[in-house]
């Protein structure tokens, strides 16, 4: 419960319709628990007493009721469907604002697949729960005991007779509620695992395919679907269980309620046969409404196991925050980066570090290579500028601020960064060049494509600028999805630039082309460029060759290939033999 509790702020916004909603519903009830009542008026003192005036008046009053009835039902429905889509358009909404504030810890830990879940299957719980609270969630008690109420001033001795059927009836059914609840909260876990493998499906198509893997993903998914699968048959098999024994209960309290009431009738005298209707009738709004409080039982229990999984979300802390005192970072054009005796480790393990001691700085406007063997550490370095993670070990400083004290969206204003893994959005060519910057000229947007040397093949495509980029960038290739990542990192104009492993996926003579024109671009700009291949760090100002998290060997080109070892292996497996070339 307090988990769903926390989640009432997001009915807050819609609270005038919610108690509308509960106006039209009590009145509803109200209604619903005279008709019982009418009716037995129209068996005793009308077709009893032979009095046909008393019919037609009951009749012309029971049809208003029901007109009535009708109209404030469909304005229950209306405001309770607007406060449930509200609310769920808010949550999912909240969420997805809280998904991208996240570090990337965060995401290190809630997967792709759990966080698809939480927005849209949890959310929807949600949703459905206060949504159908204010239909049937106060309709149902209101009912119970409204019936129960009028049960005892209709025949109290008969109503003294079904209440240890009620109570013998309520606790089956608190029984059945506890044990609903850790089956909603698995098979909502299930639902996880089952959309994991779907979404490292769909993202890893071409991998599956290439490595003829479809039948062993087949049964991976098959399993997770089965699980699923058996978890809600689980759930199906104990509501179908409760069913019939409420039904059950309600035959047995009627048959009851025949006998024992047609005998005081008949012997005694005290019941009317109208009234006997009017308690069956009243039983029946007892018994029935508990039916519906299973419903909402389950609805409860599934909600309150996605209220914690969303609530999971909502409370999850970004591991990156801004510290309360932080700054602007100046606009200084040439900003000088220093990491002192940098370490980190993922996820505040201490086994594994990926970097340690990492000292290094680079000048103002300087251009710093970091090569090094995969997995040697260079993207993390990387990640720890634009603060994605930070270190758990010394500081970064720009311009001599440490970077936990400037403020994030100050800090990625004035970075650049190419990814090693291209990221293009749906939309046109020119929409993913000018991503970061959407007021852009066009004329910017061609400047930052020639640049990128990507100007020529957008125009050979078959609507240029224009072009539709299509989901994950399919229609374009490896290198053409480079480029353009290159150009929507320089069109931003940024004073940092990182560009990790970037023009990997170009051949040598493009990368020499976009090589060129980086060299005026890069002018007056500190810049970072990670790669494997030498030849894209033979210009740098200072090259950093990082192995096995720490730094092996920095210097120039010429300096490395006289003293670092590791530099001469990379460079002679790469650019031919000996360490005497430049």
């Amino acid at each position: 419960m307090n988990q769903v509790s926390k989640l009432f702020r997001f009915l807050k916004p819609y609270w005038k319709k919610a108690v509308l909603s509960l106006v039209l519903l009590t009145a509803v009830v109200i209604m619903d628990l005279a008709i019982p009542r009418l009716v037995q008026r129209v068996i005793d003192q009308g077709i009893n007493a032979h009095n046909m005036q008393v019919v037609v008046n009951t009749f012309f009053l029971m049809l208003g009721i029901s007109v009535l009835d009708t109209i404030f039902a469909i304005g229950n429905n209306n405001y309770s469907v607007q406060v449930g889509e509200g609310v769920a358009r808010d949550l999912r909404e909240a969420i997805f604002l809280k998904i991208q504030s996240f570090s990337f810890g965060n995401f290190d830990r809630l997967k792709t697949g759990q966080l698809m879940v939480r927005l849209s299957n949890d959310s929807g719980v949600v949703q459905r729960l206060f949504q159908i609270s204010l239909r049937i969630g106060t309709r149902a008690p209101l009912l119970m005991i409204g019936s129960l109420i009028l049960m005892f001033n209709t025949a109290p001795q008969l109503a003294m007779t079904m209440l240890p059927l009620l109570l013998i009836t309520s606790a089956i059914i608190a029984v059945f509620s506890i044990k609903m609840g850790p089956l909603f909260l698995t098979m909502q876990q299930k639902l996880d695992r089952l959309n994991n493998v779907l979404q490292e499906n769909i993202a890893g198509v071409r991998v599956v395919k290439a490595f003829v893997r479809a039948r062993h993903e087949g049964d991976r998914f098959e399993q997770a679907n089965e699980d699923f699968t058996e978890r809600n048959i689980r759930v199906a098999q104990l509501m179908s269980i409760l069913s019939p024994i409420l039904t059950f209960a309600l035959n047995i309290g009627i048959v009851i309620v025949v006998w024992s009431g047609g005998l005081q009738s008949i012997r005694l005298g005290n019941l009317s046969t109208g009234q006997i209707v009017a308690f069956v009738n009243y039983l029946q709004t007892t018994v029935v409404p508990l039916m519906n409080l299973v419903n909402l039982a389950n609805i409860w229990a599934a909600a309150i196991a996605s209220a914690g999984r969303v609530n999971e979300v909502l409370d999850a802390v970004p591991e990156v925050q801004d510290a309360p005192d932080a700054i602007v970072l100046p606009a200084t054009g040439r900003p000088q980066v220093v990491f002192e005796n940098v370490g980190f480790h993922y996820n505040g393990s201490t086994d594994g570090s990926i970097l340690h001691g990492i000292t290094l700085t680079a000048e103002p406007g300087q251009r710093v290579a970091i090569l090094g063997a995969t997995g040697s550490g260079k993207s993390t370095l990387m990640n720890l500028i634009p603060r994605f993670y930070d270190p758990t070990e010394g500081r970064i400083l720009i311009d001599g601020v440490d970077i936990r004290h400037i403020r994030q969206d100050s800090l990625l204003a004035h970075i650049g960064i190419v990814p090693q893994e291209t990221i293009l959005f749906s939309g046109t060519v020119r929409d993913n060049i000018r991503y970061g910057r959407p007021d852009s000229t066009d004329v910017e947007v061609v400047a930052a494509a020639k640049a990128a040397q990507a100007h020529e093949f957008i125009l050979e495509l078959d609507d240029g600028y224009e072009t539709h980029v299509e989901e994950r960038g399919v229609n374009l290739s490896g290198g053409q999805k480079q480029r353009i990542a290159i150009a929507r990192a320089l069109l931003t104009r940024p004073s940092i630039l990182i560009l990790d492993d970037s023009t990997s996926s170009v051949d040598v003579e493009t990368e020499t082309k976009i090589q060129s024109a980086l060299d005026d671009l890069m002018i007056g700009r500190t810049s970072f460029v990670v790669a494997q291949r030498i030849s894209t760090v033979l210009k740098a100002d200072k090259i950093v060759v990082i192995d096995k998290g720490q730094i092996a060997a920095e210097g120039t080109h010429r300096e490395l290939l006289q003293s670092s070892p590791i530099y001469q292996e990379i460079y002679a497996s790469q650019l031919g033999n000996g360490v005497n070339g430049e």
